[in-house]
């Protein structure tokens, strides 16, 4: 499939006039070919109103053929072939494995949401029958089924340049939801996200749908970021990125004549606790399997190890002298643009010239511009409480260590911080007293609590949970990983005294769709 530069609204495929960008070679910063196009507040105008055009039709189709629309999907991309991986590889930087690994998530999640489609749950239905002799007053009939909000305005991720972006969760919980989306792709990968935008558009015309199910803009935060979020015809956004940039499209979100949900992954430092028994008996395999994590990807991940808390000692120095080990032996890695790499840089720099910290480690050396050298340093609980700066996120393989007198003190730092994706327990049996002290802490604090493993990994299944209290996401009752996923671009509707032959099929009497419904508070199948 030839890289054209066009940007994709419904059926048609055209060059965008505003200001083109380019992607950059992420290995050597070059620019490379084409140019991608800018869309203007026109192309806005456009692809949102034929999202709306294109939504009571598309909410409304049967669920197995929204089910069989996001399988298409799934098969184009992968269709694609190497062309996706070898351009994702070239503009993210990423290894081949990491991004074919990448590229069967974003199949399984779309093929997850096909399965929750087929298995119903999602439509939530309830039946409260008809009680026309009750006293005082006579029940009506109450019917309650999840609809599609509308049209979401989807913003790519430049660190997951397919799970998290053009096709990737955000897209496919919104379209299994029966939204349209319109996507901003990310000026990190354009080539990338002309691939799989072009792989919907074709799902879409094989499917017989709408055309304004699928659109997919190039463009500046201001005129096509922004357009979208005003646009009143887009009824909710999906966003992973900083956290500057999700408070803004939060602000304009709110400040629409009718305000709209904006489910924003933005900010988590994702700590670590490391219980004293655990420590006492493995503390230098933590050491390198701390490490691993946060090495994993450059530390490019929203889930990286960014906070280690463990009690001051020796056991904590043999963590320390394993991790330097690991991390002596941890070569500079490409990142994901320039941006990043200088964000990057001057995280790590602001920690090195903090009096209050002091740097333990640091990985390989880097052999060209693009690349970041990954750091460890430590502090203690005393320091971290009086300076709030070191609870900022530094997006990289960089961490910091806080030497902690007793658990107490651990307690009290966790109540401290700011909402976070995940939080990991490192413990062994002769620290549950002290886990159980740690765990209601942490429920209130993050969306994702693990014990003995670490937060680099994300599982797409039904019980995931990635999301998080502010600043980790700006909906803390969501998650934009798993089949739950969906809930976020659904709302309730009830129908009173409705007809038979106007009801839904999900809540006509006989249930013909085979559905588990909650009838006079029962769960069933009648």
């Amino acid at each position: 499939m030839t890289i054209t530069g066009e940007m994709l609204l419904g059926a048609t495929a055209l060059r965008g006039t505003d200001k083109p960008i380019r992607a950059v070679e992420a290995a050597t910063g070059e620019p490379m070919e084409p140019a991608f196009g800018g869309g203007t507040a026109a192309d806005v105008e456009r692809a949102c109103a034929l999202a709306w055009a294109a939504f009571d039709t598309y909410r409304e189709t049967a669920p197995e053929a929204r089910a069989a629309f996001l399988e298409a999907c799934a098969q184009a991309i992968l269709d694609t072939g190497d062309e996706l991986i070898t351009r994702a590889m070239a503009e993210s930087g990423l290894p081949r494995g990491r991004l074919e690994g990448e590229r069967g998530r974003t199949v399984g999640q779309l093929r997850l949401f096909a399965s929750e489609l087929r298995d119903g749950g999602w439509t939530g239905a309830r039946i409260d029958p008809a009680l026309p002799d009750r006293k005082p007053l006579p029940r009506p009939d109450l019917r309650l089924r999840q609809i599609a909000l509308g049209p979401v305005a989807v913003f790519g991720a430049s660190n997951f340049p397919l799970a998290f972006s053009v096709g990737g969760g955000d897209t496919a919980s919104a379209l299994a939801a029966g939204c349209p989306v319109v996507v901003k792709a990310h000026s990190a990968h354009p080539g990338t996200s002309e691939l799989v935008g072009r792989a919907i558009q074709s799902a879409v015309r094989s499917c017989g749908l709408p055309e304004g199910v699928f659109s997919m803009l190039f463009g500046s935060g201001q005129v096509v970021g922004q357009g979208l979020v005003a646009d009143p015809r887009i009824k909710a956004v999906g966003f992973t990125g900083s956290r500057a940039g999700g408070t803004a499209l939060m602000k304009t979100a709110a400040g629409r004549p009718e305000p709209i949900p904006v489910y924003a992954e933005m900010s988590s430092i994702n700590p670590v606790f490391l219980l004293p028994k655990a420590m006492a008996s493995r503390a230098a395999a933590m050491g390198r399997g701390f490490v691993g994590s946060l090495t994993l990807g450059a530390g490019q991940f929203c889930t990286n190890p960014g906070l280690v808390m463990a009690l001051d000692g020796p056991d904590l120095d043999n963590f320390l002298a394993s991790a330097t080990e690991a991390l002596g032996g941890a070569p500079a890695q490409t990142m994901l643009t320039p941006g990043i790499l200088k964000a990057y840089q001057t995280g790590v720099a602001h920690l090195a010239g903090n009096n209050r910290v002091r740097k333990v480690a640091s990985g390989q050396l880097a052999t060209a511009g693009t690349q970041g050298e990954a750091a460890l340093f430590e502090t203690t609980a005393a320091h971290f409480m009086e300076d709030p700066a070191l609870a900022e996120e530094v997006f990289g393989a960089a961490s910091l260590v806080i030497r902690c007198p007793d658990v107490e003190t651990m307690l009290r730092l966790a109540e401290g911080l700011e909402g976070q994706l995940t939080a990991t327990i490192q413990m062994d049996e002769g620290d549950l007293e002290a886990a159980r002290l740690l765990l209601p802490v942490l429920e209130r604090r993050v969306g994702r609590i693990l014990v003995n493993g670490y937060p680099t990994g994300v599982e797409v299944s039904h019980a995931m949970v990635h999301g998080g209290p502010y600043p980790s996401t700006s909906d803390g009752r969501s998650t934009s990983v798993g089949s739950l996923a969906i809930a976020r671009f659904l709302r309730p509707v009830c129908y009173q005294d409705m007809p038979e032959a106007l009801l839904p099929a999900a809540l006509r009497d006989g249930n013909p769709m085979g559905l588990w419904r909650r009838i006079d508070g029962v769960l069933g199948k009648d």
